[in-house]
Protein backbone atom coordinates (compact mmCIF):
# COMPACT_ATOMS: atom_id res chain seq x y z
CA UNK A 1 0.00 0.00 0.00
CA UNK A 2 1.53 3.34 -1.02
CA UNK A 3 1.72 6.54 0.99
CA UNK A 4 -1.13 8.16 -0.93
CA UNK A 5 -3.42 5.25 -0.10
CA UNK A 6 -2.33 5.22 3.53
CA UNK A 7 -3.11 8.90 3.91
CA UNK A 8 -6.60 8.72 2.44
CA UNK A 9 -9.30 9.53 4.96
CA UNK A 10 -12.50 7.59 4.98
CA UNK A 11 -15.43 9.88 4.19
CA UNK A 12 -19.00 9.54 5.37
CA UNK A 13 -21.02 7.00 3.41
CA UNK A 14 -24.21 5.05 3.87
CA UNK A 15 -23.92 1.71 5.65
CA UNK A 16 -23.55 -1.19 3.23
CA UNK A 17 -23.09 -4.92 3.67
CA UNK A 18 -19.36 -4.34 3.14
CA UNK A 19 -19.19 -1.87 6.06
CA UNK A 20 -21.10 -4.23 8.31
CA UNK A 21 -18.69 -6.98 7.34
CA UNK A 22 -15.74 -4.79 8.33
CA UNK A 23 -17.26 -3.60 11.62
CA UNK A 24 -18.15 -7.10 12.76
CA UNK A 25 -14.68 -8.54 12.12
CA UNK A 26 -12.49 -6.43 14.39
CA UNK A 27 -11.62 -9.57 16.37
CA UNK A 28 -9.63 -10.70 13.35
CA UNK A 29 -7.53 -7.56 13.11
CA UNK A 30 -4.35 -9.36 14.07
CA UNK A 31 -4.56 -11.88 11.23
CA UNK A 32 -1.83 -11.58 8.62
CA UNK A 33 -4.29 -12.20 5.81
CA UNK A 34 -8.06 -12.08 5.72
CA UNK A 35 -9.60 -15.44 6.50
CA UNK A 36 -6.71 -16.50 8.73
CA UNK A 37 -8.99 -16.36 11.80
CA UNK A 38 -12.71 -17.23 12.10
CA UNK A 39 -14.99 -14.20 11.86
CA UNK A 40 -17.67 -13.94 14.49
CA UNK A 41 -20.93 -12.07 14.23
CA UNK A 42 -22.28 -12.86 10.78
CA UNK A 43 -23.13 -15.84 8.61
CA UNK A 44 -21.13 -17.35 5.79
CA UNK A 45 -23.61 -15.83 3.36
CA UNK A 46 -22.91 -12.31 4.64
CA UNK A 47 -19.18 -12.95 4.48
CA UNK A 48 -19.26 -14.05 0.83
CA UNK A 49 -18.17 -11.48 -1.74
CA UNK A 50 -20.03 -11.88 -5.01
CA UNK A 51 -18.06 -11.27 -8.20
CA UNK A 52 -19.11 -10.32 -11.71
CA UNK A 53 -16.73 -10.55 -14.65
CA UNK A 54 -17.24 -8.21 -17.58
CA UNK A 55 -15.03 -9.27 -20.47
CA UNK A 56 -14.42 -13.01 -20.78
CA UNK A 57 -11.28 -13.04 -22.89
CA UNK A 58 -7.98 -14.53 -21.79
CA UNK A 59 -7.11 -11.79 -19.31
CA UNK A 60 -10.63 -11.75 -17.90
CA UNK A 61 -10.46 -15.49 -17.33
CA UNK A 62 -7.16 -15.06 -15.52
CA UNK A 63 -8.45 -12.21 -13.36
CA UNK A 64 -11.53 -14.11 -12.21
CA UNK A 65 -9.41 -17.16 -11.35
CA UNK A 66 -7.18 -14.99 -9.19
CA UNK A 67 -10.16 -13.29 -7.54
CA UNK A 68 -11.74 -16.64 -6.67
CA UNK A 69 -8.41 -17.83 -5.23
CA UNK A 70 -8.18 -15.01 -2.66
CA UNK A 71 -8.58 -15.71 1.05
CA UNK A 72 -12.15 -15.65 2.33
CA UNK A 73 -15.36 -16.86 0.68
CA UNK A 74 -16.08 -15.62 -2.84
CA UNK A 75 -18.67 -16.55 -5.41
CA UNK A 76 -18.79 -15.93 -9.15
CA UNK A 77 -22.24 -14.44 -9.62
CA UNK A 78 -22.45 -13.07 -13.18
CA UNK A 79 -20.60 -13.06 -16.49
CA UNK A 80 -20.83 -10.68 -19.43
CA UNK A 81 -19.13 -10.52 -22.81
CA UNK A 82 -19.91 -9.16 -26.25
CA UNK A 83 -19.59 -12.72 -27.60
CA UNK A 84 -21.83 -15.41 -26.13
CA UNK A 85 -19.42 -18.37 -26.63
CA UNK A 86 -16.79 -16.71 -24.45
CA UNK A 87 -19.10 -16.73 -21.44
CA UNK A 88 -19.59 -20.47 -21.65
CA UNK A 89 -15.91 -21.06 -22.33
CA UNK A 90 -14.96 -19.13 -19.20
CA UNK A 91 -17.35 -21.19 -17.07
CA UNK A 92 -16.00 -24.42 -18.55
CA UNK A 93 -12.42 -23.40 -17.78
CA UNK A 94 -13.24 -22.51 -14.16
CA UNK A 95 -15.13 -25.69 -13.23
CA UNK A 96 -12.15 -27.94 -12.60
CA UNK A 97 -10.78 -25.63 -9.90
CA UNK A 98 -13.67 -23.53 -8.62
CA UNK A 99 -16.83 -25.60 -9.15
CA UNK A 100 -18.19 -24.91 -5.66
CA UNK A 101 -17.78 -21.14 -6.14
CA UNK A 102 -19.68 -20.88 -9.42
CA UNK A 103 -23.25 -19.64 -9.22
CA UNK A 104 -23.92 -18.31 -12.71
CA UNK A 105 -27.26 -19.56 -14.02
CA UNK A 106 -28.42 -18.67 -17.52
CA UNK A 107 -30.24 -15.57 -16.32
CA UNK A 108 -26.94 -14.12 -15.03
CA UNK A 109 -25.04 -14.66 -18.28
CA UNK A 110 -25.17 -11.51 -20.41
CA UNK A 111 -24.09 -10.61 -23.94
CA UNK A 112 -23.66 -7.63 -26.24
CA UNK A 113 -22.77 -4.02 -25.44
CA UNK A 114 -25.39 -3.74 -22.68
CA UNK A 115 -24.26 -6.86 -20.85
CA UNK A 116 -22.01 -4.90 -18.49
CA UNK A 117 -24.97 -3.06 -16.99
CA UNK A 118 -26.91 -6.26 -16.40
CA UNK A 119 -23.94 -7.99 -14.76
CA UNK A 120 -23.22 -4.98 -12.53
CA UNK A 121 -26.88 -4.56 -11.61
CA UNK A 122 -27.04 -8.18 -10.41
CA UNK A 123 -24.58 -7.44 -7.59
CA UNK A 124 -25.13 -5.83 -4.20
CA UNK A 125 -23.33 -2.74 -2.97
CA UNK A 126 -19.86 -3.64 -1.74
CA UNK A 127 -19.46 -6.60 -4.11
CA UNK A 128 -16.77 -6.74 -6.81
CA UNK A 129 -16.82 -6.33 -10.56
CA UNK A 130 -13.81 -7.27 -12.68
CA UNK A 131 -13.59 -5.15 -15.85
CA UNK A 132 -11.56 -6.79 -18.61
CA UNK A 133 -13.12 -5.61 -21.87
CA UNK A 134 -11.11 -3.70 -24.50
CA UNK A 135 -9.81 -0.43 -23.02
CA UNK A 136 -12.18 1.82 -24.99
CA UNK A 137 -15.01 0.64 -22.71
CA UNK A 138 -13.14 1.08 -19.42
CA UNK A 139 -14.21 4.64 -18.50
CA UNK A 140 -17.87 3.87 -19.22
CA UNK A 141 -17.82 0.66 -17.21
CA UNK A 142 -15.85 2.06 -14.25
CA UNK A 143 -18.22 5.02 -13.99
CA UNK A 144 -21.25 2.75 -13.93
CA UNK A 145 -19.75 0.35 -11.38
CA UNK A 146 -18.80 3.16 -8.99
CA UNK A 147 -22.24 4.74 -9.36
CA UNK A 148 -23.72 1.38 -8.34
CA UNK A 149 -21.51 1.17 -5.23
CA UNK A 150 -19.18 -1.63 -6.32
CA UNK A 151 -15.52 -2.28 -5.71
CA UNK A 152 -13.68 -2.44 -9.03
CA UNK A 153 -10.77 -4.29 -10.54
CA UNK A 154 -9.98 -2.64 -13.87
CA UNK A 155 -7.62 -4.37 -16.25
CA UNK A 156 -5.16 -2.24 -18.17
CA UNK A 157 -5.35 -0.18 -20.22
CA UNK A 158 -7.75 2.33 -18.70
CA UNK A 159 -8.75 4.57 -21.62
CA UNK A 160 -7.75 5.33 -25.21
CA UNK A 161 -7.86 9.14 -25.23
CA UNK A 162 -7.52 12.15 -22.93
CA UNK A 163 -11.27 12.56 -22.30
CA UNK A 164 -11.37 8.91 -21.22
CA UNK A 165 -8.50 9.48 -18.81
CA UNK A 166 -10.36 12.41 -17.27
CA UNK A 167 -13.43 10.22 -16.80
CA UNK A 168 -11.37 7.49 -15.12
CA UNK A 169 -9.79 9.96 -12.72
CA UNK A 170 -13.17 11.47 -11.86
CA UNK A 171 -14.62 8.00 -11.20
CA UNK A 172 -11.64 7.26 -8.96
CA UNK A 173 -12.36 10.37 -6.89
CA UNK A 174 -16.01 9.38 -6.62
CA UNK A 175 -14.93 5.95 -5.40
CA UNK A 176 -12.91 7.57 -2.61
CA UNK A 177 -15.96 9.53 -1.48
CA UNK A 178 -17.97 6.30 -1.35
CA UNK A 179 -15.16 4.35 0.37
CA UNK A 180 -14.97 1.93 -2.55
CA UNK A 181 -11.78 0.12 -3.50
CA UNK A 182 -10.30 0.25 -7.01
CA UNK A 183 -7.45 -1.98 -8.13
CA UNK A 184 -5.79 -1.83 -11.53
CA UNK A 185 -4.14 -4.40 -13.76
CA UNK A 186 -0.64 -2.92 -13.50
CA UNK A 187 0.42 -6.09 -11.75
CA UNK A 188 4.15 -5.32 -11.97
CA UNK A 189 3.64 -2.80 -9.16
CA UNK A 190 2.88 -5.78 -6.92
CA UNK A 191 5.72 -8.05 -8.02
CA UNK A 192 7.88 -8.40 -4.91
CA UNK A 193 11.20 -8.88 -6.75
CA UNK A 194 10.54 -5.72 -8.74
CA UNK A 195 9.34 -3.79 -5.68
CA UNK A 196 12.61 -4.59 -3.94
CA UNK A 197 14.68 -3.76 -7.02
CA UNK A 198 13.02 -0.35 -7.35
CA UNK A 199 13.58 0.25 -3.64
CA UNK A 200 17.30 -0.49 -4.10
CA UNK A 201 17.43 2.04 -6.95
CA UNK A 202 15.63 4.63 -4.83
CA UNK A 203 18.18 4.01 -2.08
CA UNK A 204 20.94 4.90 -4.55
CA UNK A 205 22.53 1.55 -5.37
CA UNK A 206 23.13 2.52 -9.03
CA UNK A 207 23.35 6.27 -8.38
CA UNK A 208 21.10 8.95 -9.81
CA UNK A 209 18.99 7.57 -12.66
CA UNK A 210 20.11 9.17 -15.91
CA UNK A 211 18.23 7.31 -18.64
CA UNK A 212 15.47 4.69 -18.87
CA UNK A 213 14.67 2.41 -21.80
CA UNK A 214 11.24 0.77 -21.89
CA UNK A 215 11.15 -2.03 -24.43
CA UNK A 216 8.68 -4.48 -25.90
CA UNK A 217 10.07 -6.01 -29.08
CA UNK A 218 8.91 -9.40 -30.33
CA UNK A 219 7.00 -11.16 -33.12
CA UNK A 220 3.89 -9.78 -34.84
CA UNK A 221 0.51 -9.18 -33.22
CA UNK A 222 -2.03 -11.68 -34.53
CA UNK A 223 -5.02 -10.86 -36.71
CA UNK A 224 -8.24 -12.90 -37.00
CA UNK A 225 -10.01 -12.91 -40.38
CA UNK A 226 -13.62 -11.83 -40.36
CA UNK A 227 -15.95 -14.71 -39.55
CA UNK A 228 -18.96 -15.38 -41.74
CA UNK A 229 -21.93 -13.20 -40.79
CA UNK A 230 -19.89 -11.10 -38.34
CA UNK A 231 -20.72 -7.39 -38.22
CA UNK A 232 -17.98 -4.80 -38.67
CA UNK A 233 -18.20 -3.89 -34.98
CA UNK A 234 -17.93 -7.52 -33.88
CA UNK A 235 -14.99 -8.06 -36.24
CA UNK A 236 -13.10 -5.12 -34.77
CA UNK A 237 -13.86 -6.08 -31.16
CA UNK A 238 -12.66 -9.60 -32.00
CA UNK A 239 -9.38 -7.94 -33.08
CA UNK A 240 -9.33 -5.19 -30.46
CA UNK A 241 -5.52 -5.09 -30.26
CA UNK A 242 -5.44 -4.04 -33.92
CA UNK A 243 -7.66 -0.94 -33.81
CA UNK A 244 -6.59 2.30 -32.12
CA UNK A 245 -10.07 3.32 -30.98
CA UNK A 246 -10.36 0.03 -29.05
CA UNK A 247 -6.96 -0.42 -27.42
CA UNK A 248 -5.21 2.92 -27.79
CA UNK A 249 -2.40 1.41 -29.91
CA UNK A 250 0.43 -1.05 -29.30
CA UNK A 251 2.47 1.48 -27.33
CA UNK A 252 -0.45 2.11 -24.96
CA UNK A 253 -1.94 -1.32 -24.36
CA UNK A 254 1.20 -3.46 -24.74
CA UNK A 255 4.02 -1.21 -23.54
CA UNK A 256 2.18 0.44 -20.64
CA UNK A 257 3.78 -1.75 -17.95
CA UNK A 258 7.37 -0.94 -18.82
CA UNK A 259 6.62 2.74 -19.35
CA UNK A 260 4.93 2.77 -15.93
CA UNK A 261 7.90 1.03 -14.30
CA UNK A 262 10.34 3.61 -15.67
CA UNK A 263 8.16 6.41 -14.30
CA UNK A 264 7.96 4.56 -10.97
CA UNK A 265 11.76 4.37 -10.86
CA UNK A 266 12.06 8.06 -11.71
CA UNK A 267 9.21 8.90 -9.29
CA UNK A 268 8.00 11.33 -11.93
CA UNK A 269 5.80 11.63 -15.01
CA UNK A 270 7.16 12.96 -18.30
CA UNK A 271 6.57 16.56 -19.32
CA UNK A 272 6.81 15.98 -23.07
CA UNK A 273 7.41 13.41 -25.79
CA UNK A 274 8.42 13.23 -29.42
CA UNK A 275 8.86 10.15 -31.51
CA UNK A 276 8.64 8.17 -34.70
CA UNK A 277 6.65 5.18 -35.81
CA UNK A 278 5.17 3.53 -38.83
CA UNK A 279 4.00 0.45 -40.64
CA UNK A 280 6.87 -1.00 -42.61
CA UNK A 281 6.25 -4.72 -43.05
CA UNK A 282 2.76 -5.38 -41.68
CA UNK A 283 0.15 -6.26 -44.32
CA UNK A 284 -2.87 -7.28 -42.20
CA UNK A 285 -5.91 -5.04 -42.77
CA UNK A 286 -5.90 -3.10 -39.49
CA UNK A 287 -4.55 0.14 -37.99
CA UNK A 288 -1.39 -1.09 -36.29
CA UNK A 289 1.98 0.57 -36.59
CA UNK A 290 4.54 -2.23 -36.43
CA UNK A 291 7.13 -0.03 -34.70
CA UNK A 292 7.15 2.88 -32.27
CA UNK A 293 9.99 4.83 -30.67
CA UNK A 294 9.01 7.60 -28.26
CA UNK A 295 11.53 9.84 -26.51
CA UNK A 296 10.18 11.26 -23.25
CA UNK A 297 11.60 14.07 -21.14
CA UNK A 298 11.18 14.12 -17.36
CA UNK A 299 10.93 17.32 -15.28
CA UNK A 300 14.64 17.11 -14.36
CA UNK A 301 15.64 16.91 -18.04
CA UNK A 302 16.55 13.22 -18.05
CA UNK A 303 15.14 10.96 -20.75
CA UNK A 304 13.15 7.78 -21.25
CA UNK A 305 13.08 5.97 -24.59
CA UNK A 306 10.11 3.64 -25.18
CA UNK A 307 10.56 1.17 -28.03
CA UNK A 308 7.77 -1.04 -29.30
CA UNK A 309 8.17 -3.36 -32.25
CA UNK A 310 6.32 -6.48 -33.38
CA UNK A 311 8.16 -7.71 -36.45
CA UNK A 312 9.34 -11.26 -37.10
CA UNK A 313 13.06 -12.05 -37.55
CA UNK A 314 14.12 -8.85 -35.76
CA UNK A 315 16.02 -8.28 -32.49
CA UNK A 316 13.78 -9.03 -29.49
CA UNK A 317 13.94 -7.57 -26.01
CA UNK A 318 11.13 -7.33 -23.48
CA UNK A 319 11.99 -5.34 -20.36
CA UNK A 320 13.47 -2.12 -18.99
CA UNK A 321 17.10 -1.07 -19.00
CA UNK A 322 17.92 1.58 -16.42
CA UNK A 323 21.17 3.53 -16.46
CA UNK A 324 22.33 5.27 -13.30
CA UNK A 325 25.38 7.38 -12.57
CA UNK A 326 27.11 4.42 -10.84
CA UNK A 327 25.46 1.35 -12.34
CA UNK A 328 22.59 -0.10 -14.32
CA UNK A 329 19.60 -2.42 -13.99
CA UNK A 330 17.65 -4.89 -16.10
CA UNK A 331 14.10 -5.38 -14.88
CA UNK A 332 10.45 -4.80 -15.74
CA UNK A 333 7.71 -6.80 -17.43
CA UNK A 334 9.34 -9.60 -19.37
CA UNK A 335 12.19 -9.87 -16.85
CA UNK A 336 11.23 -12.27 -14.08
CA UNK A 337 14.59 -11.84 -12.29
CA UNK A 338 15.41 -8.16 -11.77
CA UNK A 339 19.13 -7.50 -11.51
CA UNK A 340 21.22 -4.47 -10.56
CA UNK A 341 24.85 -4.07 -11.61
CA UNK A 342 27.91 -2.02 -10.74
CA UNK A 343 29.01 0.03 -13.72
CA UNK A 344 27.31 0.01 -17.08
CA UNK A 345 28.04 -3.51 -18.29
CA UNK A 346 25.28 -5.89 -17.13
CA UNK A 347 27.51 -8.95 -16.77
CA UNK A 348 27.56 -11.48 -13.93
CA UNK A 349 30.90 -10.23 -12.61
CA UNK A 350 29.28 -6.84 -11.95
CA UNK A 351 26.12 -8.13 -10.25
CA UNK A 352 25.30 -5.90 -7.27
CA UNK A 353 21.81 -7.13 -6.30
CA UNK A 354 19.22 -9.73 -7.18
CA UNK A 355 16.07 -10.98 -5.47
CA UNK A 356 16.53 -13.89 -3.05
CA UNK A 357 13.06 -14.18 -1.52
CA UNK A 358 10.17 -16.56 -2.08
CA UNK A 359 8.54 -16.87 -5.52
CA UNK A 360 5.86 -14.30 -6.20
CA UNK A 361 2.84 -14.49 -8.49
CA UNK A 362 2.24 -10.83 -9.27
CA UNK A 363 -1.19 -11.47 -10.81
CA UNK A 364 -2.39 -13.29 -7.70
CA UNK A 365 -0.82 -10.81 -5.30
CA UNK A 366 -2.62 -7.82 -6.82
CA UNK A 367 -5.95 -9.55 -6.15
CA UNK A 368 -4.90 -10.71 -2.68
CA UNK A 369 -4.15 -7.12 -1.70
CA UNK A 370 -7.35 -5.82 -3.28
CA UNK A 371 -9.67 -8.31 -1.57
CA UNK A 372 -7.83 -7.97 1.73
CA UNK A 373 -8.47 -4.20 1.61
CA UNK A 374 -12.17 -4.82 0.95
CA UNK A 375 -12.57 -7.31 3.80
CA UNK A 376 -10.62 -5.20 6.30
CA UNK A 377 -12.00 -1.85 5.04
CA UNK A 378 -8.58 -0.38 4.31
CA UNK A 379 -7.98 2.48 1.85
CA UNK A 380 -7.18 1.09 -1.59
CA UNK A 381 -7.45 3.15 -4.73
CA UNK A 382 -4.95 2.79 -7.59
CA UNK A 383 -6.88 4.98 -10.03
CA UNK A 384 -4.74 8.12 -10.08
CA UNK A 385 -1.33 6.59 -10.72
CA UNK A 386 -2.81 4.05 -13.13
CA UNK A 387 -4.49 6.78 -15.15
CA UNK A 388 -1.23 8.72 -15.29
CA UNK A 389 0.69 5.63 -16.41
CA UNK A 390 -1.84 5.11 -19.18
CA UNK A 391 -1.64 8.76 -20.16
CA UNK A 392 2.16 8.63 -20.30
CA UNK A 393 1.90 5.80 -22.83
CA UNK A 394 -0.82 7.74 -24.66
CA UNK A 395 1.44 10.79 -24.86
CA UNK A 396 4.00 8.63 -26.67
CA UNK A 397 1.41 7.44 -29.15
CA UNK A 398 0.28 10.99 -29.85
CA UNK A 399 3.87 12.06 -30.50
CA UNK A 400 4.69 9.12 -32.76
CA UNK A 401 1.49 9.24 -34.79
CA UNK A 402 1.56 13.02 -35.29
CA UNK A 403 5.32 13.45 -35.66
CA UNK A 404 5.17 16.40 -33.24
CA UNK A 405 6.75 17.21 -29.90
CA UNK A 406 3.78 17.25 -27.51
CA UNK A 407 3.71 18.39 -23.90
CA UNK A 408 1.81 16.66 -21.13
CA UNK A 409 -0.31 19.79 -20.69
CA UNK A 410 -1.22 19.97 -24.39
CA UNK A 411 -2.20 16.33 -24.51
CA UNK A 412 -4.13 16.58 -21.23
CA UNK A 413 -6.29 19.35 -22.62
CA UNK A 414 -7.28 17.35 -25.70
CA UNK A 415 -11.00 16.88 -26.33
CA UNK A 416 -10.48 14.42 -29.18
CA UNK A 417 -12.46 11.22 -28.59
CA UNK A 418 -11.57 8.10 -30.57
CA UNK A 419 -15.03 6.57 -30.07
CA UNK A 420 -17.48 9.44 -29.52
CA UNK A 421 -20.87 8.51 -28.12
CA UNK A 422 -19.75 5.00 -27.20
CA UNK A 423 -22.20 4.76 -24.32
CA UNK A 424 -25.14 5.14 -26.70
CA UNK A 425 -24.11 2.46 -29.19
CA UNK A 426 -26.04 -0.72 -29.81
CA UNK A 427 -24.47 -4.03 -30.79
CA UNK A 428 -25.31 -3.28 -34.43
CA UNK A 429 -23.62 0.13 -34.50
CA UNK A 430 -20.89 0.96 -36.99
CA UNK A 431 -17.49 1.55 -35.34
CA UNK A 432 -15.75 4.93 -35.71
CA UNK A 433 -13.34 3.60 -38.36
CA UNK A 434 -14.58 1.69 -41.39
CA UNK A 435 -12.74 -0.10 -44.21
CA UNK A 436 -12.43 1.52 -47.62
CA UNK A 437 -13.42 -0.12 -50.90
CA UNK A 438 -10.27 -2.25 -50.74
CA UNK A 439 -10.95 -3.42 -47.18
CA UNK A 440 -8.22 -1.25 -45.66
CA UNK A 441 -8.49 1.01 -42.62
CA UNK A 442 -7.14 4.53 -41.99
CA UNK A 443 -3.62 4.54 -40.58
CA UNK A 444 -1.96 7.47 -38.81
CA UNK A 445 0.50 9.49 -40.90
CA UNK A 446 3.22 11.40 -39.01
CA UNK A 447 3.26 15.03 -40.06
CA UNK A 448 -0.41 14.90 -41.08
CA UNK A 449 -2.45 13.16 -38.36
CA UNK A 450 -4.07 15.40 -35.75
CA UNK A 451 -4.05 13.86 -32.29
CA UNK A 452 -5.56 16.67 -30.20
Amino acid sequence: MNNDQASERRSAASVTRREFLSTSTKVAAGAAMVGALPRAGYTAENNTIKIALVGCGGRGGGAVSQALATAGPTKLWALADFFQPRVQSTLDNLRSRFASQLDVPRDRQFYGLEGYKQAIDSLDKGDVVLLATPPAFRPLHVEYAVARGLNVFMEKSFAVDAPGIRRIRKAGEEAKLKNLKIASGLMSRHYLPLEQAVDQIHQGLIGDVVTCWANRMHGPVGFKPRESGMTELAHQINNYSNFTWLNGSFIVDWLIHNIDICCWIKDAWPVSAQGIGGRQVRTDPDQLFDHYTAEYTFPDGTKMLAQGRHITNAFDFFGDFIQGAKGCAILGEGQSKPRLFKGHKPVSANLAWQYTGEPCDQYQREHDLFFDAIRNDQPYNETERSAKACFAAMLGRMACESGQLITWEEASASDLELAPGLGDWTSNANPPVMPDANGKYPIAKPGQTKVF
